[in-house]
């Protein structure tokens, strides 16, 4: 009997990997898991795709446990991409630009954001905004199966914002493209005796009849990417119907994107940040608002541990740049430096960057948000030069790597990462959140887009030792259900992989994760896509997967 390994080969035209460095490669993400493949496919088109599908869907069939994660970058926090069965990666050959004109960009999954990026701004001088903060290093693919947002979504959204359509490969192998429906046109649809056709109609049915909870379950929060956006399938403004929205965010568990069409932001070409040094975190839900009604490109923050870090690991952070850098970091770190020693630590700092077309008027709209803060007698810094912005964004976005770098034995386990509450709420939640946090021995700080309520928790722990993974499963549920009981999202932009979905219940309840089941059974009634994430996964799914080393 022919090995996975031949059958796979024989029925693709792109490669089928099963050594042991490959296997291993694969059987990782940025999460605190690993599951090792069976086999790792690297298709070189949608037909591909679609043969790799028809294969576990027939192994299905006859009584094989086969199925399929989709991958492209790898820089998921959640092992949403990991699979004990067939792995699909994209980024070898299906990573090209398809179209691209001043209105889209239609490009594969495997296609690095920052290439991307650089093409789109050459040729159009616009940009997907949505990108998370691991721009660099990740993938289209991922983009969309998470719904990705970052430090723009305050303004410009998240990524199911810009999808036009998604050319998909559905759980029986057809290939489809969803987009937008109107109302004549889904009729033809539902009429089709097919899987989409059925798909169609019982989605369809399903939103019908259960629309009013759906809408109540609807997060209130201004991001979110747990469950199944059932809610952004039915748009009544402009009488659509369109699946590739509730697909975003689906980490490929009810169709596998093979390209998307996406829309794009012509950017502000000058920016000005007003840094604000917060003691006091009552006060906190009111310049939230008196800053937003000046429209900030971004409002972001790190607490006073990040702050301490920085300055400890200043000399890490600045050698991590290039030697004319690192010198201007080198002194724009001074007066914070200067702010430890003389024990003004701040609670937060606040970093509120204003985008604009001139210098002149960037700088006016920081002055003015500056001035309207002047009551409440908080010490402010408005950065005159793209270095002082700069190391304000160098500690936000490079100090945790560097205090990974630095603390050996100690791996960032991503677990709590992606919280989101109203911001009005912060004053009640953010004390009972440090309650919880102060009961756990583990190193950790807080940084997040302050504001839409979006906060960034990750945990330095030791993987290897038992009670490290106990004190993960212990503070789980406990910062979840503090979440809900402030009617936040457990998670805004990382979603839920392997290591959210047993949680969901207590953000949305049983009933509504009765209908995310439905949503899967109806896409994928045999579970050959992405199982165990979104449906169906469990406390000992994370146990198991869970590392013992890094």
């Amino acid at each position: 009997m022919s090995s996975l390994s031949e059958r796979l080969a024989r029925i693709v035209k792109g490669d089928v990997a099963t050594d042991t460095e490959t296997l291993q490669k694969y059987s990782r993400d940025t999460s605190i898991f690993a599951r090792e493949p069976q086999a790792v496919v690297f298709p070189r088109t949608a037909d591909d795709v679609s043969a790799v599908v028809r294969y576990a869907n027939d192994a299905r069939v006859r009584g094989e446990n086969v199925s399929i994660a989709a991958r492209s970058a790898g820089t998921d926090m959640t092992g949403g991409p990991l699979t004990n069965s067939i792995a699909l990666v994209f980024t070898k050959y299906m990573n090209k630009i398809l179209e691209l004109d001043a209105s889209h960009v239609r490009a594969e999954p495997g296609i690095y954001y920052r290439d991307l990026e650089k093409e789109t701004l050459k040729k159009t001088g616009r940009i997907i905004p949505s990108y998370p903060a691991s721009r660099e290093l990740c993938a289209l693919g991922g983009m969309v199966s998470n719904n990705s947002g970052g430090e723009l979504t305050l303004r410009y959204g998240k990524t199911n914002k810009y999808v036009q359509s998604l050319d998909v490969v559905l759980s029986d192998g057809t290939q489809t493209t969803l987009r937008p429906l109107l109302p004549e046109e889904l009729a033809d649809k539902e009429a089709e005796h097919t899987l989409e056709g059925t798909i169609y109609r019982d989605i369809h049915a399903l939103i019908e009849a259960h629309r009013d909870e759906i809408v109540a379950a609807r997060p209130s929060v201004t991001k979110n990417s747990a469950g199944y956006a059932l809610w952004n399938v039915v748009n009544d403004e402009k009488k659509t119907f369109d699946l590739s929205q509730l697909v975003v965010g689906s980490q490929g568990t009810l169709a596998i994107v093979t390209n998307a069409t996406l829309g794009m932001e012509k950017l502000k070409e000058h920016r000005a940040m007003l840094v604000i040094f917060l003691s006091d975190i009552g006060i906190l839900p009111e310049i939230v608002r008196r800053i937003l009604t000046f429209e900030p490109e971004s409002f972001e923050s790190y607490d006073d541990q990040t702050f301490k870090l920085a300055v400890r690991f200043a000399p890490q952070i600045v050698r991590h740049f290039g030697l004319v850098q690192m010198v201007k970091l080198a002194f724009a770190f001074i007066p914070e430096a200067w702010l430890v020693l003389t024990g003004g630590v701040p609670k937060l700092v606040l970093m509120a960057e204003f985008a604009e077309d001139s210098a002149e008027d960037a700088m006016e709209k920081a002055k003015q948000a500056r001035a309207a803060l002047s009551g409440l007698h908080l010490r402010t810094k408005i950065a005159r030069s793209e270095t002082q912005s700069e190391k304000y964004w160098t500690i936000r976005r490079e100090s945790f790597a560097l205090l990974r770098k630095n603390l050996k034995g100690l791996y960032a386990a991503p677990f709590i990462d992606d919280l989101v509450v109203h911001p009005d709420d912060y004053p009640r939640f953010l004390p009972e959140l440090d309650a919880l946090l102060a009961d756990h021995k583990f190193i950790y700080t807080i940084a997040g887009h302050v504001g839409d309520g979006n906060f960034h928790i990750i945990p330095l722990e030791n993987m290897a030792d038992p009670d490290a993974r106990a004190e993960i499963l212990d503070l789980m549920p406990k910062v979840y259900a503090l979440v809900a009981k402030y009617k936040g999202s457990i998670t805004g932009e990382h979603n839920d992989g392997i290591i959210r979905t047993p949680y969901l219940p207590i953000m949305y309840g049983e009933k509504m994760c009765a209908l995310f089941a439905e949503i899967k059974n109806i896409f994928d009634p045999l579970g050959i896509l992405n199982p165990g994430k979104k449906v169906g996964g469990t406390i000992e799914d994370i146990q198991r997967s869970m590392i013992t080393h890094v």
